[in-house]
């Protein structure tokens, strides 16, 4: 068929639509925070000119976004997608935020993903493309979507982040990306409407590394933090006190600081304890991310000692108490206060 100038105007206005979208794919804890930044910066930036579309495996949830964005942001372009196809087909930029390398396979090379997606597009159109994947999952799985992403004509990068949920309701993420310098700098404006730190940390999946590295740090700090504030407080010592020397003298870290796991040893501060370590970094998550950094470390024959040992503690909080899979991992402290711990390991 001949096209007609009717088809060209509506081809011409469906790229620049487009042009103008940007799409979230994943509105868990971390992701309904950062899609919100972002849309909300963007929209102010573009002068209310942007259209957004977000994307979720629960539909309710994307209608429970929406609701409150266009509560806070009244005539907001807020739209909804059910597919991730459909985000990347509405939108030039697409930010995906998921549980674990099994969603990020489902999201860009399944049926109705991302990569399927952007086949069908022109190759102007392809090309012109942004994806940035700011989940925490195993390099090589992340390796080899980037691959496909690429070989399909878009720009990609992996962007996991640090700063947990109150960094990314607060904009203050720090962004660890790995992927081309053309497509980090293509990502970088949209990184900094979500953070204040955003890392080059080198190719493909080298922010992934870099995320693990750190959170095998963090994981192993949150529990040896719990341990010496049961240890104090069961040798008399009132946790305010403990926790002020020790985040003025060596041991200092952000496990004790900022995600102390005890009710009222941060008195000007909210940790998930104070919520009944309601709203923080799942433990189910750490468990996930210790995880990547031990298979990490026997893939390249690194002895992991703690690591593998605050693996199995996790891996022991999650199966003997399961209500606390969803709580922050700080919860490791309540664990451990009712627990026989340690176990034959």
């Amino acid at each position: 068929m001949r096209p007609t100038p009717r088809l060209f105007r509506g081809a011409s206005l469906a790229a620049a639509r487009r042009q103008n979208s940007v799409s979230f794919i994943g509105l868990g804890r971390m992701g309904s925070e950062m899609a919100y930044n972002l849309f909300s910066r963007t929209l102010v930036e573009s002068g209310g000119s942007t259209r957004f579309v977000v994307c979720d495996a629960r539909e309710a949830t994307s209608e429970a976004f929406l609701k409150n964005f266009v509560t806070q942001f009244p005539g907001a372009n807020v739209h909804i997608a059910t597919t991730p196809a459909e985000a990347l087909l509405a939108s030039r930029t697409v930010v995906t935020m998921l549980p674990s390398s099994p969603h990020v396979r489902n999201v860009y090379v399944e049926e109705d993903g991302i990569v399927s997606a952007l086949r069908s597009l022109p190759p102007e159109a392809a090309q012109s493309t942004l994806c940035i994947d700011s989940t925490t999952l195993d390099v090589e799985v992340a390796r080899t979507v980037a691959s496909e992403v690429q070989e399909a004509g878009a720009a990609v990068v992996d962007a996991p982040v640090s700063g947990g949920v109150a960094g990314a309701k607060a904009g203050t993420l720090s962004f660890l990306v790995g992927g081309p310098k053309e497509a980090f700098h293509l990502a970088q404006p949209h990184l900094y409407h979500m953070g204040k730190n955003v890392i080059y940390c080198g190719d493909s999946g080298a922010g992934l590394v870099a995320k693990i590295c750190n959170n095998l740090i963090l994981g192993v700090q949150q529990i040896v933090v719990a341990e010496a504030m049961l240890l104090g407080q069961k040798l008399g010592l009132d946790p305010k006190v403990l926790a002020s020397v020790i985040n003025s003298s060596t041991g200092a870290c952000w496990s004790s600081s900022v995600n102390n796991p005890v009710p009222s040893a941060l008195p000007d501060k909210s940790p998930p304890c104070e919520r009944d370590y309601e709203g923080g970094f799942a433990t189910s998550l750490m468990l996930k991310d210790m995880g990547l950094a031990t298979d990490l470390a026997e893939s390249t024959g690194i002895p992991l000692p703690l690591g593998h040992t605050a693996e199995k503690i996790y891996a022991d909080v999650v199966s003997e108490d399961p209500e606390l899979s969803n709580k922050d991992f700080s919860s490791v402290y309540r664990y451990l206060r009712v627990s026989a711990y340690p176990k034959t390991l």
